[in-house]
């Protein structure tokens, strides 16, 4: 009796009629003591009809009451009145389950004991069965009725601001989506249907949904159901399907959406979450890249890192990825305070790893010289550098001092320190270069490079390994087309572009990133790893298909305005000079260069003028000297065009 007088004070005191959709718990107690009492009356009758004695009537009022009671303690037991009936899910009905389950068990028990002491029983064993079985059914058919009347009278939830939506795709994943959506409150999707990959099974249904038949285009199909958008969810799709699919859809002017793979255990509200409106980033990333990830922990784990430039776009993933193979400490250095601190803050949650935020400058030698005396890093992955060509074209001795100074004191501290491996990041500017930039990061591999194998020649001793990783634009890193364009599509126009046949290879950021720890831990120095950067992607191009993505269209609603190419930058890049080859290594994605290297003492001389140079401020004689250093370094769109023919 103190169980069921426990479980009807549970009452929530904010029951309303203005909100009908959250029932109170004591009510919907309530009413499922009533469903099982009914349940019970109609199994008595049930087996009375059948000339049976379900209950003797000599113990009907005790076993009606102890029937109660006990159903009462499982309601309390599992819980099953707490749960908004709204919402109610596969937990809920598990819950049902068991306690009607562990009902009958009882019941199955007490008559055990009775039996024992009155060589007769209670209640007649298979109607305690069917029983159970019906109770079960009326409380779990409550619910779906309950369910179903509440989404239909009372859920503010109406279809008219829906976007009318049909899900590409009839796996487990789009039924996880489907099931999300439809469940989803408030709801931003009207889900009409699914689309099959394969064209086939469009005669069955999933979740009471059509499956639809393709017979002439998405577009066509999307129109005549009168839709207004696509929902991406088949897992099985390959870049180029889903780059046709997304081209057919935006040309016509559909929405696209997609989202992560969905686990099966994922909640549905963490589901619908995830969905979100198809991004450039979408369209241009690739497979998930496979590592060596046993050679890259023999190669960090327990070590200390440093991360020159770490709070840049590319240092700072790299620190992200690097942080997963448990070092015992990472460096993370960096100039800049402000998104420095930003970093720290994101990867505190780490502390197995000891973070040390470093405010320093690469070019600062004595500086730098400190910390590699105190820390002594195991590893180095050089980042630092300046990298906007514009701006380095008009302060050419900046480019100099830190992609070529910098480089220089980080590398030869890190061969005084004996570093096991120094990984610079340079850029697909540094080949055939066109601009300050390109050449300040092409005379840095080569000092790198000529670094490693003089020490390799001399046979020294607990030499570093200097290895250099070589790509192109990154999306979303500081200075990329992609997050310019966005801005300039918020403003409402014009998206600017300095050259209507200008191409550039993409990849994200993690995936170059990821690619960059690989490629440090497979070499074994003096190579230029170079990355596989899918197909070149002409820029007017994406703008446009950015435009598309953000439901305009392209020169009516968005403008694009050509601004002529920039000071020293080129219509296409290359990862590869005209007289280098390359060869293949284990890793499908990643290449080296076969570039010769010049002799160390020659570079060094050399490196050593220009940095004199840049530092008397003689602009011109530092970028003759750069181009005395780099042969394929000609000046394109710049006021140093005319040195071209000096040098040579």
């Amino acid at each position: 009796m103190s169980v069921l007088l426990s479980a009807f004070s549970d009452i929530n005191t904010g029951f309303s009629f203005r909100n009908l959709g959250y029932l109170p718990r004591w009510l919907i107690l309530l009413f499922d003591v009533c469903i099982v009492l009914i349940s019970g009356i109609f199994t008595y009758f049930l087996f009375k009809g059948l000339r049976l004695s379900y209950v003797p009537d000599e113990h009907l009022w005790f076993a009606s009451l102890f029937y109660v009671t006990i159903n009462v303690f499982f309601f309390w037991l599992y819980r099953t009145y707490s749960g908004i009936i709204r919402h109610s899910s596969l937990i809920d009905a598990l819950k049902l389950f068991f306690s009607q389950f562990s009902t009958f068990v009882a019941i199955l028990v007490f008559n055990f004991i009775v039996i024992v002491f009155t060589k007769s029983k209670v209640y007649l064993t298979t109607g305690a069965f069917i029983n159970a079985v019906l109770s079960f059914s009326f409380l779990f058919f409550f619910r779906l009725v309950v369910k179903q009347v509440f989404d239909k009278l009372f859920s503010s939830n109406s279809d008219e601001n829906k976007t009318t939506a049909i899900i590409y795709g009839t796996d487990a994943n789009a039924t996880a989506v489907a099931n999300a959506l439809m469940s989803e409150n408030p709801g931003r999707f009207k889900v009409l249907g699914f689309i099959d990959k394969d064209n086939q099974n469009f005669t069955k249904r999933i979740l009471n949904l059509p499956i639809f038949q393709i017979k002439k285009s998405i577009p066509v199909l999307l129109r005549s159901k009168s839709a207004t958008a696509l929902i991406i969810a088949d897992r099985s799709l390959t870049k180029e399907e889903r780059s046709i699919i997304v081209d057919e859809c935006i040309e016509y002017g559909f929405k696209v959406y997609t989202l992560p793979v969905v686990s099966d255990w994922d909640d549905q509200k963490e589901i619908s979450k995830k969905i979100k409106n198809f991004e450039i980033h979408d369209l241009l990333e690739r497979k998930p890249i496979s590592l060596d990830t046993r050679l890259i922990s023999e190669n960090l784990h327990g070590k200390t890192i440093l991360v020159t430039g770490a709070a840049g776009s590319i240092g700072s993933e790299i620190v992200r990825q690097v942080i997963h193979f448990k070092p015992q400490r990472i460096l993370l250095l960096d100039q800049a305070e402000t998104p420095l601190h930003a970093l720290s803050l994101e990867i505190a949650q780490y502390n197995d790893v000891e973070i040390v935020d470093v405010i320093g400058d690469v070019r600062d030698f004595q500086y730098m010289e400190y910390l590699f005396k105190i820390y002594k890093p195991n590893v180095v992955y050089h980042a630092a550098a300046y990298k906007h060509v514009p701006l380095m074209e008009i302060n050419p001795s900046q480019a100099v001092f830190t992609n070529v100074l910098g480089t220089k004191n980080v590398a030869d501290l890190s061969n005084k320190y004996h570093v096991e491996r120094f990984v610079m990041i340079s850029t697909d500017k540094a080949v055939n270069p066109s601009s300050v930039m390109g050449a300040s990061k092409r005379i840095a591999e080569m000092y790198v490079q000529s670094k490693h194998f003089k020490h390799k020649r001399l046979k020294s001793e607990r030499f570093t390994r200097f290895i250099t990783t070589r790509f192109g634009n990154v999306l979303g890193s500081n200075g990329s087309v992609v997050p310019l364009f966005t801005k300039q599509i918020q403003e409402g126009g014009p998206i600017t572009i300095t050259h209507p046949e200008i191409i550039r290879y993409f990849m994200t950021i993690p995936e170059a990133c990821q690619l960059v720890l690989e490629a440090g831990s497979m070499g074994q120095g003096g190579e230029i790893f170079i990355f596989d950067m899918g197909k070149p992607v002409k820029i007017i191009d994406l703008a446009r298909k950015m435009i598309r993505l953000a439901g305009y269209v392209p020169e009516k609603d968005i403008a694009i305005k050509i601004v002529g190419l920039r000071p020293g930058e080129k219509l296409y890049e290359e990862l590869l000079n005209d007289s280098a080859k390359n060869l293949p290594t284990y890793h499908e994605k990643i290449m080296i260069a076969m570039e010769t290297s010049a002799d160390f003492e020659e570079i060094s001389l050399k490196v050593a003028s220009l940095i004199d140079a840049a530092k008397n401020g003689e602009v011109n004689q530092t970028v003759a000297l750069m181009k005395d250093l780099v042969p394929d370094f000609k000046s394109m769109n710049s006021i140093y065009e005319k040195l071209d023919s000096t040098v040579s």
